[in-house]
């Protein structure tokens, strides 16, 4: 697998990283079991990946402790990404978020003990915090950096206003958003403005929450505890008019020979060097899968047929419920 730079301090990637989030939560990974996850990575490490991304929040603290266990004996050879600033208590539907100095640091103690390493190559603010500056946050994690905690900085789905005023206290090596053929919104003023600052792209859910791969075609396909019942663009009318969208892009895939998955990552992939997508999964056969995408080099005329079919926008209902749509840094 190739590697890719993430900003302008230092920072490579494989051009696919491992989202690892659906090992232990949301996604109804209630029949995976801790074992499965663990060769799951090692599967991914063996690829070719070395960018594994989790965070505190998943779990809560359960999948840093499984990517912890995982990385025994494999840590020189992993870039290692993880998240804090979602407060969320085991068992509890609502979420906060705390950007605050102390818990900056708390957080930082804490995913270090669970994950079993000395230093976190990637540290990013998961959410941001409305209540506490940027440069109070940002601050804090510089801090961790000058002790040797942390090694390079990242925010998640902060708007360009904030990562201007968070590049300026320290350099932001990465920026983490959605972004995939049916969430494009990152190309009206966040893609312009993380290559402007010369910060990296991670996008997270790549294949569209799972919905590119082109495995749902009804909302009863979704286990009962998957939180995916309650998405907006999984409900009714929504899922009808995305699911017409998605036939289109099984034509092209069709055609082109490969899997949906393949196509979309082969896309997002295609939107410049400077962008590195986490696909996850529980499944060791789409984790080949996915991981294989690199391969698909789509020509001009492809890419014009995608555009044509999945323009941005295209997707219809919002990415979250109203409730986490609230959490974002619009």
């Amino acid at each position: 697998m190739k590697m890719r730079e993430l900003g302008k301090q230092g920072l490579k990637v494989s051009e696919l990283g491992l989202g690892c989030m659906g090992l232990s939560d949301f996604y109804s990974s209630s029949g995976v079991t801790e074992a499965q996850s663990i060769s799951l990575i090692h599967r991914a490490l063996a690829l070719g990946v070395t960018f594994l991304d989790t965070a505190d929040v998943y779990g809560p603290n359960t999948n840093e402790l499984t990517v912890g266990k995982a990385l025994q004996g494999r840590r020189d050879s992993v870039v290692l990404a993880t998240k804090f600033g979602i407060v969320r208590e085991a068992g509890a539907t609502t979420r906060a978020v705390n950007g605050s100095a102390d818990y900056v640091r708390a957080s930082c103690e804490a995913s270090l003990k669970r994950l079993g390493v000395e230093f976190i190559d990637l540290y990013y603010q998961h959410r941001v915090d409305p209540k506490v500056p940027i440069e109070e946050t940002v601050g804090a994690m510089a801090q961790l950096v000058g002790q040797g905690k942390v090694r390079y900085l990242g925010l998640s789905e902060a708007a360009p206003a904030t990562l201007r005023r968070a590049h300026k206290v320290h350099p932001i090596s990465a920026l983490q958003t959605e972004y995939s053929l049916w969430s494009r919104d990152p190309e009206d003023e966040i893609l312009p403005t993380v290559r402007e600052l010369g910060v990296g792209f991670v996008p997270y859910s790549p294949l569209g929450r799972g919905f590119l791969a082109g495995r749902f075609r009804k909302l009863e396909d979704l286990a009962a505890d998957d939180w995916r019942r309650a998405s907006p663009r999984f409900q009714g009318e929504n899922f009808a008019k995305n699911l017409a969208v998605l036939e289109q892009i099984n034509l092209i895939a069709k055609a082109k020979g490969c899997t949906p998955s393949q196509l979309a990552l082969a896309w997002l992939l295609a939107q410049g060097t400077d962008i590195v997508p986490i696909p996850g999964t529980t499944n060791l056969i789409r984790l080949e899968e996915n991981l294989a995408a690199p391969q698909v080099a789509l020509s001009k005329n492809e890419l014009q047929r995608i555009e044509a079919v999945a323009p941005r926008g295209v997707a219809v209902g919002q990415r979250y419920h109203p409730s986490m749509m609230q959490l974002l840094n619009g």
